[in-house]
């Protein structure tokens, strides 16, 4: 029962104030028919409870009601039927700060006359119903921080006299609608913390009444901003970071003079600061971090009155300024550019070139140099002479030569080839791809075996992946990348052309054959192939290594484009070598960094169930996209489920599969031939004389598994940039092997001396199948 209750009559009007009230709210309203104020916000009257609001159905007789604020009084239930019944004459709806939840009632399009409504910070779920746009007397409109769903309703634009919109933090998805530009008075607009996707219409990036704020950001929106932007000449705040927007900054945002703060950070802009940001002048807050800016950071932000710049993780280079905001160094952030240097010794820079002293002593190192050019002319034409004749020697008495790739460079013709495959002989067939064959070969001299991938040339793309796949192949280097030998473009015996790949043959195919192995390929073989979990281990560590090389170490680094258990190959020591470099793109045509607005120009990369979920909308090549394959390998390779398998439907995929199993694992999520039931165990303890694992062994198995699992799940997040380095993802499963090798000494059974390594042949045995199991899970 409320405490205490004042009612004050004020000519022909009722006026209700109250203050620190509790209990429930079981008053009568109806007899107040002049009663045209009710403000009951920030009492605690309510109990979270369905019937808080009971006493709707008496305020629906209050005719003359204007004002209703029955926010953050902890009210719970529903929006009740009666809603829709309240006074055609209210103004003012405010619910926010409670616990109601449900779908926003229809209802509330009865209420023409409303000016304000706020149903902020509760629990409503289901989409914004169409109504509200019929409520075109509104000019503020709270329902952020819900759990509201669905596509912005277009018919809110219908609000004409709206000046502040907020539906932040909020599941909404669908893009923002293009009638959103009609707006005229519009001061205030905050869509972000949502779903949204697509490009951000060029009607808001010009929606000159925005004085306030605009914010769109932790969203999904792609694409470029619009040189319309330069309309908002009145805007305070503009905040669209963490998306995934792209391209240059436009010049135009010279205009946005009133601008106190931008923040771009998290998204994929590129190109350098623009010389137009130098007019604004009342700029405090400048945030481009998180992005692929590139070039020397301009001295005219020295002039502008920043509080706070963050220019971390791009590509500036050259010496940073030291006045204004840069001689502060808690007020900026320059992490992740590493080829800055100078600045305020706080920063611990490295110290720039001396570029003046270079310049005077230029002329002195010319009157050093004239001397001895004379003389070494003489010498470079002299061993020109000797360096020809000796090639020519060489090109006659051996085929082969010293390649880049540490092996050998074979020159091979379609001939030579041909009569290696057996006339690629279907026996000799050991692959297929979408744009080539792979045979099996022995290639004179030295009877050496090859790989011998030929181009399908017919097919459409399958010139642009051999270029691309030798282009990528002619000087990288790594014991977990596959090893060409060399590389045939001539034409076959019909005058066809023909294209081909000479590779080092990997004796244990790809790891494909061991994840999921066939009836017919084990006879072939005469074994059963298992992978025990250190063995899988180690080849996942193989394959990061090689991302790791390829992204981070080579001259020119490079996206792989298709990671997938086909394309990870297997010596005779199981040592993982990462193969096709057909899709590979160096990061100068990915530009390092995602951009979803550029099309991809071999439509979508990769494998699907392998690849970057951003990639279907046509994005460039990134490392995030490798990463994102390398999670879902990682995920099949210790649950032994396809990301293709049928159980994976109606939104269920490994990566939720697996992120739902966490932060435990059970035998429904490991692949069973990892974690096997004590019943298989003690059975085979009988069978082979094994010895049955301590419970701390298996303790520590689990513990190493879902480590593992974990590791998949980060790499294989939707966002790009939630996704962790590869050479994190190396860094934390060489510990989880240590731990999990240093938890076991080497053991012996009755069949034989068993590794952990991997170092000698690791062919698997039925008895090594059942130690890297039980004893070593």
């Amino acid at each position: 029962m409320i405490r205490r209750l004042r009612v004050r009559a004020v000519e022909t009007t009722s006026y209700m104030n109250v203050s620190n009230f509790t209990g429930k709210v079981s008053i009568d309203f109806g007899g107040l028919s002049n009663l045209w104020w009710l403000i009951l916000a920030s009492n605690s009257i309510g109990n979270g409870k369905v019937d808080d609001l009971s006493f709707f159905n008496s305020l629906s007789r209050c005719r003359n009601l204007k004002v209703l604020d029955l926010s953050d009084c902890q009210f719970g239930g529903v929006l009740p039927d009666s809603i829709a019944n309240l006074s055609t004459n209210l103004l003012s709806l405010r619910l926010g700060g409670n616990q109601l939840f449900g779908s926003i009632h229809s209802g509330i399009g009865n209420l023409v006359n409303l000016t304000e409504l706020q149903l902020q910070k509760n629990n409503f779920s289901g989409s914004i119903p169409e109504v509200v746009g019929d409520l075109r007397m509104l000019q503020l409109v709270d329902l952020s921080e819900n759990k509201l769903s669905g596509s912005i309703p277009s018919s809110i634009s219908n609000m004409s006299r709206l000046y502040s919109l907020h539906l932040e933090k909020n599941e909404l998805t669908g893009n923002i609608p293009l009638s959103f530009g009609n707006f005229q008075y519009l001061q205030d607009l905050d869509l972000s913390q949502n779903h949204l996707s697509g490009i951000i219409p060029n009607g808001v990036m010009s929606l000159s009444s925005l004085t306030v704020s605009l914010n769109l950001s932790d969203n999904r929106l792609s694409g470029p901003l619009s040189m319309e932007i330069g309309a908002l000449n009145n805007l305070g705040k503009l905040d669209v970071s963490n998306n995934m927007l792209s391209g240059k900054i436009p010049s135009s945002i010279g205009r946005c003079i009133t601008l106190e703060s931008l923040i771009l950070g998290g998204n994929f802009f590129e190109g350098t600061i623009p010389s137009s940001l130098s007019s604004l002048r009342g700029l405090e807050k400048l945030d481009l971090s998180r992005n692929n800016f590139s070039g020397q950071i301009p001295r005219f932000l020295q002039q502008i009155s920043l509080k706070n710049l963050n220019l971390s993780f791009n590509q500036f280079e050259g010496q940073l300024p030291t006045e204004g905001v840069f001689s502060n160094a808690t007020a900026i952030s320059i992490f992740g550019n590493k080829n800055l240097c100078g600045g305020i010794p706080e920063l611990k820079l490295p110290t720039c070139p001396n570029t003046e002293s270079k310049g005077r002593d230029k002329s002195s190192s010319i009157k050093l140099m004239i001397p001895l050019l004379s003389g070494l002319l003489a010498l470079v034409l002299i061993m020109s002479l000797v360096i020809i004749f000796r090639l020519r020697k060489a090109r006659k008495e051996s085929s082969l030569t010293s390649s880049p790739t540490g092996g050998f460079l074979l020159r091979v013709t379609y001939e030579s080839l041909y009569r290696a495959t057996n006339g690629f002989s279907s026996a000799n067939l050991i692959g297929n791809g979408s744009f080539c064959s792979v045979y099996k070969g022995v290639l004179d001299p030295g009877e050496r075996l090859v790989a011998v991938k030929v181009i399908n040339i017919d097919q459409q793309g399958a010139f642009k992946s051999f270029v691309a796949e030798c282009e990528a192949l002619r000087n990288i280097r790594h014991r977990n990348l596959v090893k060409i030998y060399t590389a045939c473009s001539t034409c076959d015996f019909e005058g066809n052309p023909f294209k081909a790949l000479v590779y080092e043959y990997m004796p244990n195919g790809s790891l494909e054959s061991w994840l999921h192995p066939t009836p017919e390929a084990d006879a072939s073989n005469n074994e059963v192939r298992i992978l025990g979990l250190v063995e899988r281990l180690n080849i996942a560590i193989d394959a990061a290594c090689a991302l790791e090389y390829l992204h981070h170490h080579c001259h020119k680094p490079i996206v792989h484009c298709d990671l997938k258990p086909d394309n990870i190959l297997l010596d005779n020591d199981m040592t993982a070598h990462v193969a096709d470099f057909g899709l590979a793109k160096f990061f100068s045509e990915a530009m390092s960094k995602y951009r979803p607005n550029q099309s991809s120009s071999i439509g979508m990369r990769g494998t699907i169930g392998y690849t970057a979920p951003e990639y279907s909308m046509g994005g460039k090549a990134s490392p995030f996209g490798d990463v994102y394959s390398y999670g879902i390998l990682l995920l099949e390779m210790f649950t032994g489920k396809r990301p293709t398998d049928n159980m994976f439907k109606d939104g269920l995929t490994l990566h939720n599969f697996a992120k739902m199993a966490l932060p435990e694992i059970n035998d429904e999520i490991v692949d069973p031939m990892l974690l096997p039931s004590s019943s298989s165990r003690e059975v085979q303890d009988e069978e082979e004389g094994i010895i049955d694992p301590d419970d701390s062994s298996v303790k520590q198995a689990r513990g190493c598994l879902i480590s593992i699992i974990k590791i998949g799940v980060e790499c294989s997040v939707e966002s790009p940039r939630e996704r962790i380095d590869i050479g994190d993802v190396v860094k934390e499963l060489q510990l989880i092997r240590d731990i999990l090798l240093a938890s076991h000494a080497v053991q012996s059974s009755t069949s034989g001396s068993l590794r952990f390594e991997g170092s000698s042949s690791r062919s698997v045995t039925s008895n090594w199948h059942n130690f890297t199991s039980f004893r070593l899970p």
